[in-house]
């Protein structure tokens, strides 16, 4: 047995990690992808807690920039970008359960080269937006690469590792319909590197069924997605998707066989962080059998702090421990 049947989905899950049946939704199967995270959208498939779903995402340009002379501006339909697939939902989630997605998996598909990244006028952690600033915009350019799982091949002198995450995923707020450019308690547009074949992802259930979306697949990314555009490709990613009960959470949080983590999205950035950090306290405590300062004293020693993004509408910073530390 893997490390999953010790994590929080094989000890409090519906399905205890245990596989159930498989699915596979196509690009054919999902037909129209939503570039909005709500309540509102039909199902596009109802499966149970521990079922395993392939799922074929589109890139987050919804595949239109196929050459490096397909500028951003000439060829996307502002606002819609980063589709999602989805939305699928789990049976017996209810308002305050927690939905738990295993990555399995995840490998590019389509013609090579699959990977796509960008220069985007006023979009970008080190430009200047023209709506503030008097600043001319920065030059647009389109940037294709191979990806395989052998590597990324950068340039001809450059291949970086191959190390695949998913950028945007979560579950449906319980009211709003939030475009999927936005990250926020319910996970969207996180541009996470940690939330990867290996790890298990937790969303607070906000609406019957849970709603689960997912997309924006990524090669890989540094940390803060400087440009704004990681390795962007389309992908096949295999989840496992299980259901808890009885374990409230006011945010994303993940885990891997060797660490926890919390999410923060918010601006400033020091928020984002300091939100991360209060819940990975508040997990320490209710979880792990800390005293809230001695947890407190070891976040401050011993815990890490990974910045998703600094680009988007709100930042995502994922503040995070050693489970060696816990035991």
């Amino acid at each position: 047995m893997t490390w999953l049947a010790s994590s929080v989905m094989g000890l409090r899950g519906v399905a205890r990690a245990r596989e159930g049946a498989h699915h596979h939704l196509s690009e054919a199967a999902q037909g129209a992808y939503h570039y909005v995270y709500g309540p509102y959208a039909d199902p596009v498939m109802r499966i149970a807690p521990g079922d395993v779903v392939a799922v074929e995402t589109l890139d987050a340009f919804g595949g239109a920039v196929k050459t490096e002379d397909d500028l951003p501006s000439k060829v996307l339909n502002m606002p819609f970008v980063n589709p999602q697939n989805g939305p699928i939902a789990v049976e017996g989630a209810q308002k305050g359960d927690v939905l738990a997605v295993y990555v399995k998996s995840l490998l590019p598909r389509g013609p090579q080269p699959a990977g796509t990244t960008a220069l985007i006028p006023d979009f970008g952690g080190l430009v200047a937006s023209s709506l503030t600033h008097l600043n001319a915009p920065i030059a647009e350019r389109v940037k294709k690469m191979e990806v395989t799982p052998d590597g990324v091949k950068f340039s001809d002198r450059i291949t970086l590792p191959y190390e695949p995450f998913v950028g945007t995923m979560g579950v449906s707020p319980e009211l709003e319909a939030i475009s999927s450019l936005v990250p926020d308690y319910y996970g969207g547009n996180m541009d996470l590197p940690d939330v990867a074949p290996g790890a298990v992802i937790y969303f607070p259930v906000q609406r019957e069924g849970g709603y689960f979306f997912i997309g924006d697949c990524h090669g890989r990314q540094g940390d803060g997605e400087l440009c704004g555009v990681a390795v962007e490709i389309p992908a096949t990613v295999t989840v496992q998707i299980d259901l808890i009960k009885g374990w409230s959470i006011p945010g994303v949080r993940l885990e891997t066989e060797d660490f926890i983590m919390a999410v923060g999205s918010a601006r400033p950035m020091e928020d984002a962080a300091r939100m991360a950090y209060r819940d990975l306290i508040r997990w320490m405590v209710d979880d792990y059998g800390f005293e809230e300062s001695e947890a407190y004293f070891l976040a401050t020693q011993a815990g890490k702090m990974r910045v998703g993004n600094m680009v988007d509408p709100k930042y995502s910073l994922g503040a995070s421990m050693l489970k060696k530390y816990l035991a």
